[in-house]
Parts: structure tokens; C-alpha cells; sequence
């Protein structure tokens, strides 16, 4: 390994995910960068040294074939870094389907950059109240919420681009391509790290799509992180999983002692565009007391230029006022726009266009996106090259800096949040702070 390349290359299936692990890998002390695109030569060079190089995409919402295109550079670049591990950040509720963010297509796609195509799936994020149990998804619904098996989670079972129909891994991720997963279970860790050791040995010779590991708790990742780097640190190794995965290795990595910063509170007025259609993040546009809520007619806002122009120059005004906006796409308990009427990816990026209007016209310091694919979009849409760590918002959210060769948008202050992440006083913490 040349000694500038990063321990971990990952790539984020969305951009919520994405910062996610950003946040988890920087906490830990591990110099991290998030690029919005494969960087270029010229940006790794002024990146400098890091341990940890993310990639923010938005695969979870692609068909196979843009993943795989997607995903290809993605794979050159790792074998161009000379990296150790090669880290797929998918949803912690491995929501996904044949036709739509299919895992299986991902893992296929990028273990050819691994010599031998060694693979490991790590199956729980208990920060985040996932748990994965004889090869069983477990999630709690909300932060600190009742956790249900996957299947008979509230809002997972019911997603509307990607319902969670079944809890076994092993056979959810077999639909997807992923046929021959062998399964390390949580009773595996009794044994100690030498019997760990010797039956992710034992399991990675005879499984032809890789070792699917249960999370219990996070003594349960610590000792899969020793696991892990160790057998990276004889070979290159791809691993899919939530930002656990950054979690678990990252002891390995580097003793580095970083100290947690505080959220301060937001210079001027906050926007934040809420595409989310979960009960999570209604609750906490409901509880938003300290906004101005303009709802946008998700059917318009996804067929019509003019109508987005409109709510930008509506939005703008309010903004300019000194008001915080939260610009809402579903009221709640209106799920018309699920993707019955209006496509999610249409509208997703129909969102990002009017974040893009909106922040042209009115520069601002902070701004909140919730929803993943709402997320994606809107970052892309925006002229910038990439994402730093600044605090922890709530588990699973952090606030990031945005990098950007124009003016009025470098420096920006930006919260990406998933539809199932935040306690119900979200948008309030993102506009107050957390000091």
C-alpha cells in the first residue's frame, strides 16, 4: 500500500448514508473527506493525506444498470489508491429491491477490484438501534423508538419505492443475486477472537458471495472490526454495510482522540427542504415551531419549470426577511405522492432543482435536506465538489461543511437527513444548535 492511500474507500448508496459515515469515521478520528463525484487527481492532491476517502452516490434509487455504471469508477479508483478495505455504506435497513438499489448488483460490481473477491456484510448498527440476529434485520422506528423485525417495521415494511418484505437477510439479499451467503452468528463470539478468526476462515472458503455477520451489540463489532482489518491487512477486502462498518474498523486504524463538538447556532435564517414521506420526519415538521411551513404540490413541483420557479422566488422572499422556511412536498398523512402520482426520483430531483434556485438567489449559512433520495438530489444539483465533517446533530445526522469553488456556496453549513434518523425536535436542534 503506497503510504498516502487511505485505509478505507467507501461509497455511500445515498447522500444521508454518506454523511453518516462521514460523521462516524471523523468522530473516530480517522481524517475523512466525502467528494460528491469520483475526485480527481487535482483533489486528491489538495485533499492531502487521509485515512478514509468517501464517495457520495445514489445508487439505493438507481436500476441495476446505472449502478453498475455508477459503480465502475468506483472500483478503479479503489485499485488506483492501493486501499485495504473497499466499504459499499448501504442503508442500516437494507431496504432495497431486484429493480431498485439492488445490493446484490452493487457487491458483484465492485468485488472485481478484490483480489479473490473476499466479501463481508455487516448486518447491524446498534448506535442507531439495528440489530441483526440469526441473520435477521431488527430496527427500531425513530430514534430511541419500539424495535421491530424489519418486515413489521411501520415505516420500512411499508417504504414506497422499497417495502421490506422479509426479515432474513440471507433470503432478502438472495432475490438480489446474492444466493451463497454463509451466515457468522452472534453466538460465534462466545468463543473468543481465535474461534472467530478461524470460522470467518472457514465460512469465506465455502461461501461464493461472501459472510453475512450478525450485530448484536457493539462489542459485537469491535471484535468483527479486529476480524476485518486483520484479514485487509493481508489482502484487499470489500465489505457492505451501514456506517458500522466505519465504526468497527476505525480502532484498527488510528488511536487518534478527537473532541466532540457542539452544533452552534445557525448564522441567519435556516431552510430546510423536507421530501421525506415517513412518520418520523412529519412528526418533526409538526414540532418545527420556530418555521414558517410552506407546502409544495409535489405533482407541480416535479412537471413544472415555472412552478419551481415560483416557490423559489416564494421561498427566497421569506428567507430574505430573516425567516426560517420549512418547505414541505407531502402534508402530513398525504402519502399521494409516494410514488403513485409522482415518481420519487422525479420529485427528488425536481427538489434538488429548487434548493439549487433558492440558494442562486439568497446565499445562506445553514440548510437542512430530509429524505435520502431527496438528500441525493438536492446535493447534486448544487455546484460543489465536497463534504466535511463539523458536529453531530443527533445519531445518525451530521452537520457538514460544504466544499465549493463558488463563493456563495462554500463554507455552507448542510444537515443531510434519512426519513427514519432524528428525535422529534430535529429541525429545532438544527436551527438552536446542541451547545
Amino acid at each position: 500500500m503506497h503510504a498516502a492511500a487511505p485505509a478505507i474507500v467507501y461509497y455511500g448508496d445515498d447522500f444521508t448514508g454518506a454523511t453518516d459515515t462521514l460523521g462516524t469515521a471523523a468522530r473516530a478520528g480517522l481524517r475523512t473527506l466525502l467528494f460528491l463525484q469520483v475526485p480527481t487527481a487535482q483533489q486528491l492532491a489538495d485533499a492531502g493525506p487521509l485515512d478514509c476517502l468517501g464517495i457520495a452516490g445514489a445508487a439505493r434509487a438507481m436500476n441495476p444498470e446505472e449502478m453498475r455504471e455508477a459503480l465502475a469508477p468506483v472500483s478503479a479508483l479503489f485499485q488506483q489508491l492501493g486501499a485495504r478495505v473497499l466499504h459499499y455504506k448501504l442503508c442500516s435497513t437494507f431496504d432495497s429491491a431486484p429493480a431498485v438499489g439492488n445490493i446484490g448488483v452493487a457487491v458483484q460490481t465492485l468485488r472485481d477490484a478484490v483480489p479473490g473477491m473476499r466479501t463481508a456484510i455487516v448486518g447491524g448498527q446498534p448506535d442507531l438501534g439495528r440489530y441483526c440476529l440469526f441473520g435477521n434485520l431488527f430496527a427500531a422506528a425513530g430514534s430511541g423508538g419500539e424495535v421491530h423485525r424489519i418486515d413489521r417495521h411501520p415505516t420500512m415494511s411499508q417504504h414506497p419505492v422499497t417495502p421490506m418484505h422479509e426479515a432474513d437477510l440471507r433470503q432478502h439479499l438472495a432475490l438480489q443475486g446474492l444466493a451463497d451467503l454463509q451466515l457468522l452468528p452472534w453466538t460465534a463470539h462466545a468463543g473468543g477472537g481465535a474461534a472467530l478468526h478461524e470460522t470467518f476462515q472457514q465460512l469465506q472458503a465455502s461461501a461464493a458471495d461472501g459472510v453475512l455477520f450478525d450485530v448484536s451489540s457493539n462489542a459485537d463489532l469491535a471484535r468483527i472490526g479486529d476480524l476485518l482489518w486483520r484479514h485487509a491487512s493481508r489482502a484487499p477486502l470489500l465489505v457492505a454495510g451501514a456506517s458500522s462498518v466505519a465504526q468497527a474498523l476505525a480502532p484498527q486504524i488510528t488511536r487518534r482522540e478527537v473532541t466532540p463538538l457542539p452544533v452552534s447556532r445557525a448564522r441567519g435564517p435556516v431552510l430546510v427542504l423536507a421530501g421525506s414521506l415517513s412518520p418520523v420526519t412529519a412528526g418533526q415538521v409538526a414540532a418545527a415551531v420556530s418555521y414558517e411551513k410552506i407546502w409544495l404540490d409535489p405533482v407541480q413541483l416535479a412537471g413544472s419549470a415555472g412552478y419551481r420557479a415560483e416557490a423559489a422566488r416564494r421561498l427566497n422572499g421569506s428567507l430574505a426577511a430573516g425567516t426560517n422556511v420549512l418547505a414541505c412536498t407531502v402534508r402530513p398523512g398525504d402519502r399521494s405522492a409516494s410514488g403513485d402520482t409522482v415518481g420519487s426520483r422525479a420529485l427528488a430531483e425536481a427538489g434538488g432543482d429548487l434548493l439549487s434556485r433558492v440558494l442562486t438567489a439568497t446565499p445562506l449559512s445553514r440548510v437542512g435536506v430530509a429524505g435520502g433520495d431527496t438528500s441525493s438530489h438536492a446535493v447534486q444539483a448544487l455546484d460543489a465538489w465536497g463534504l466535511s465533517y463539523l458536529a453531530a446533530l443527533s445519531p445518525g445526522v451530521a452537520l457538514c461543511r460544504l466544499h465549493s469553488t463558488a463563493p456563495g456556496l462554500d463554507g455552507l453549513e448542510i444537515a443531510l437527513k434519512g426519513g427514519q434518523m432524528g428525535g422529534v425536535d430535529f429541525f429545532e436542534r438544527l436551527l438552536y444548535g446542541t451547545a
